[in-house]
Parts: C-alpha cells; sequence; structure tokens
C-alpha cells in the first residue's frame, strides 16, 4: 500500500511526488502514456518557459479566475525557490524578454530529465500504461483505486495531477474531470484557452503568415469596448494567432464559446492618437507627394497589407500623395486605427495551450490543495479552474500547487 497515490504525471504531479517523498511517504505515481511529462517536454515550442520573474503582484494579475486562491502557494513556493530548485537538480536558467525564464540549453527535455532525476533520488515509483477509472471509497473514506485492467490499488491518499483537455495527444484527455467528480466535485465548464482565433470573411486570409509588432487589439462585444491588448500578432489561413491573441483568447472564452457578437480591433499606430498620426499623414504627404498612393503606403504598413488598404481605403494606388484628399486621408487613418476582424470562434482543443473552466477552486482549500468535499483528496495543476496568460505563468501554477499539494499530503 501505498502513501500517496499521484495520477498524472506532468509538472504539477512530479513536483507533488518529489515534495512528498522528501519528507519520507511513500509515493507511487500512476501515467496513463507511455512515458511522463510528455506535455512538458514540447511547451514552449520546446523550450519550456517555466516561470517568470514578475512580482507576486504583477504575476497575479496575469492569472484567473479567482487569482486570490493563489496567494498561499506562491508565498510558500514561486518562481525564486523554482528557479533554485532547478538550479540544485543543475539545471541553468536564463531570464529573457518579459521576464521568461527558461533552461539555459532551450531545451524543455533537460526540465524534465531533472524532474525525473530528483523523483528517482527522492524514492519516487512512476508506473507508466496506467489509466486510473475510479476512485474507490469506502464508508465516505478513500480506499483505493481501480485502474484500467480492473486491479485495486489501495491507499487512503490521492492526489489528481492529470491536467486538463489540451493537447490531448500528449494525454490531457479531461480524465481527471471526472475522477473529481466522483469525489463530489463541481466541475466549472471547460473551454480551449490561450488558443488562435477564426474569423469570418477572408480578410485574415488574405494577410496570412504577415506578423505585426506593437499593435494594439481593442475587444469590442456587443458594441462595447471590453478590453484590449498591446503586443505582437499574426494572421493565419483561419484568422488571428500570436501572443497577444492568445491572452485575449484566454480572458474572453466564455463569450467566444457563447457566440456572442465579439470584433478584435487592431491599432497599427497606437503610439498616435487620432489627431496626431492625422498631422503625420499630412507630413508624410507632403514630404512625398510625388510618389503614388501605393509606395506612400509602404512607409506604414507590412508590404503585405498594401492590397487590402488599396481596396478598402478605395483610392487609386496610382494617386500622387499630395492630391489626395481630406475625406480620402480621413478613410485611411480610420483603417489604420482599427482594422476590425469579428470573431467566430476558438480552435479546438488540439490547438490550446492550456483549458479554461475545471474543479471548482471554492471546493479546494488553497493553504493544502485537498478537497474540502473528500477528506485524503488533494487536486493541483490544470485539472483546478485556473489559467493564466503565455510567458511561464501557467507552469509556474502548476508547480506551486503541486509543491503545496506535496508538502499537505
Amino acid at each position: 500500500m501505498s502513501d500517496i497515490i499521484i495520477i498524472g504525471a506532468g509538472p504539477a504531479g512530479m513536483m507533488a511526488a518529489i515534495t512528498a517523498a522528501r519528507r519520507g511517504k511513500k509515493v507511487l505515481v500512476l501515467e496513463k502514456m507511455e512515458k511522463p511529462l510528455r506535455k512538458l517536454r514540447i511547451t514552449g515550442k520546446g523550450r519550456c518557459n517555466l516561470t517568470n520573474v514578475a512580482s507576486q503582484a504583477d504575476f497575479l494579475k496575469h492569472t484567473g479566475p479567482d487569482s486570490r486562491f493563489l496567494k498561499y502557494a506562491f508565498s510558500t513556493f514561486f518562481a525564486p525557490q523554482l528557479i533554485e530548485f532547478f538550479q540544485n537538480a543543475g539545471v541553468e536558467v536564463v531570464t529573457e524578454q518579459g521576464g521568461r525564464v527558461f533552461p539555459a540549453s532551450e531545451k524543455a527535455q533537460d526540465i524534465s530529465e531533472a524532474l525525473l532525476r530528483e523523483a528517482r533520488k527522492a524514492g519516487v515509483e512512476i508506473r507508466c500504461n496506467c489509466s486510473v477509472r475510479e476512485i474507490l471509497l469506502h464508508n465516505g473514506q478513500i480506499s483505493g483505486i481501480k485502474v484500467e485492467n480492473g486491479n485495486i490499488i489501495a491507499t487512503s491518499k490521492i492526489i489528481i495531477s492529470t491536467g486538463g483537455a489540451s493537447y490531448p495527444a500528449t494525454g490531457s484527455t479531461g480524465d481527471g474531470y471526472k475522477l473529481a467528480k466522483l469525489g463530489g466535485h463541481s466541475i466549472e465548464e471547460i473551454r480551449p484557452a490561450l488558443v488562435p482565433l477564426e474569423t469570418a470573411g477572408n480578410l485574415a486570409q488574405r494577410m496570412q503568415g504577415i506578423s505585426l509588432k506593437n499593435v494594439q487589439v481593442n475587444v469590442w462585444i456587443n458594441g462595447k469596448k471590453q478590453g484590449e491588448a498591446f503586443g505582437e500578432m499574426m494572421f493565419t489561413h483561419f484568422g488571428l494567432t500570436g501572443p497577444i491573441i492568445l491572452s485575449l483568447s484566454r480572458r474572453f472564452s466564455k463569450e467566444i464559446k457563447a457566440g456572442e457578437n465579439i470584433e478584435f480591433s487592431v491599432d497599427l499606430k497606437p503610439a498616435l492618437e487620432h489627431e496626431k498620426l492625422d498631422v503625420r499623414l499630412l507630413r508624410d504627404m507632403d514630404e512625398h507627394g510625388k510618389r503614388s498612393f501605393q509606395s506612400l503606403l509602404r512607409l506604414l504598413i507590412p508590404s503585405g497589407m498594401i492590397p487590402i488598404f488599396l481596396e478598402m481605403t478605395g483610392i487609386s494606388p496610382d494617386k500622387p500623395a499630395n492630391q489626395i484628399g481630406a475625406a480620402e486621408r480621413k478613410k485611411l487613418r480610420l483603417l489604420l486605427k482599427d482594422l476590425r476582424f469579428k470573431i467566430t470562434k476558438a480552435r479546438g482543443f488540439e490547438e490550446a495551450i492550456i483549458t479554461a473552466g475545471g474543479v471548482s477552486t471554492k471546493e479546494v482549500d488553497p493553504t493544502t490543495m485537498q478537497s474540502k468535499l473528500l477528506e485524503g483528496l488533494y487536486l493541483c495543476g490544470e485539472v483546478l479552474d485556473l489559467e493564466a496568460d503565455t510567458g511561464g505563468y501557467n507552469l509556474q501554477i502548476a508547480f506551486s500547487t503541486g509543491y503545496v499539494a506535496g508538502m499537505s499530503v
């Protein structure tokens, strides 16, 4: 009989296992895939953005839906402790733009191997190709688990760390939600998050492959501005992607799934208010008066967007810049500040970096990660209704909640 059974060998589960085993507990980790940490090995495009050095206050601004739930976990085990953990495990790290922390080798494999080494050193047993089908109860108490082949493994303490439903090919297929329900838990509706978005029409498709930097995307829902994000984005054959699009897909995942009237307005010149942009356009048209309108556009936007702007402004490509009138200049200005795309849907879980929704945090003690409904059941990582923006925030949530579960169990 194991003191603790951990279901799922992802980052949260492995951190919980190492932490508990270092405290002298007999720990068994059950993983349904043929190898542990499959999703971690591909995260960050194979580089593994494992945390962010933002202050705790700033960090929490990037999390949701209930960032307060994470305060205790972050006060116990946060970015400095995580960095120290990996350095002690032989992995040097580097901090890049935006406070993002990566292994110096730029190999996610080094992070997963370090976790496995530390688990072995601590005496953790890991069984792969072992899928858990049921949590067994006796007189309202946990008595064990039943695996796929029908075998029963006795235990009184279980940690569910199965991840969400994103990237199902790596094993994240929502199994943890079913197991949590057996413990009486409520599941907040799950949705793809940090995921590319599809748009109506063919406007985005015609600009496929074009990347934009230092732009602002304003979010309009039912005619009211509800949010914004500044940074990088890209056009694809189906719509929009890139860092700020992914972050907005998380913040508005409920509204997108509900099919509300959502438009993303791309401001190509966010540093210039309308009045200042108009002055800039007048200056450019004066300085380059003999240039054609098409040539003038090359000073303002990527070349791949020029056909779109010619069509949408209705200005002849050969018209000299100094002959462009006030009404035509206004059309150009409005387009530069408000290029609109109607959002039709989010892409599926196969392309989502994380899952929004999950086990309600109202039913979990944030200081222990133990279920408030079933003694001996703990939950950590993405199976919980917690999510964050890109930039290392989500992995830190997994490691922090896993650490607290491992300490508490």
